[in-house]
């Protein structure tokens, strides 16, 4: 089972970044090749559950989520439902000079067969379109 974390900086604020990483709407949008179908079902402060369609290095995963968000210096995933049911995501942002360094945390629990390290580069490239939408 892939687990790993990986670190970007972006010349950024930690604002910017954590809202572009929590902006479930705004993911499809900007990444609908990664996110091809996103429906909130509920939000009660700041937690909200998902229903979601992810592609993961090339595998179209349905799942159902909880996002608990601590403004701007955490997001946590967590897969409560679906193909990757138990799986857990921790987004960590803070200051760094005058931008933001962002650590992502991922313990993926998969019933399908892919190589770690496509899983690992589809979440570097994600990070990659992250700093690229916040430094605009």
């Amino acid at each position: 089972m892939p687990k790993f974390s990986l670190e970007k900086f972006v010349k950024a604020d930690v604002e910017t970044v954590f809202d572009i990483a929590v902006d479930l709407d705004g993911l499809q949008r900007a990444m609908p090749d990664r996110f091809p179908f996103i429906r909130t079902l509920s939000t009660r402060g700041n937690v909200s559950v998902a229903e979601e369609r992810r592609i993961i290095a090339g595998k179209n995963l349905t799942m159902m989520t909880k996002h608990i968000v601590d403004r701007p210096r955490m997001h946590e995933i967590f897969v409560i439902g679906g193909d990757s049911k138990g799986s857990h995501i921790i987004e960590r942002f803070s200051t760094k000079g005058t931008g933001t360094k962002i650590t992502i945390s991922v313990d993926l629990k998969m019933t399908m067969l892919f190589g770690r390290g496509k899983i690992k580069d589809d979440f570097t490239s994600m990070m990659d379109i992250f700093a690229k939408l916040a430094e605009c």
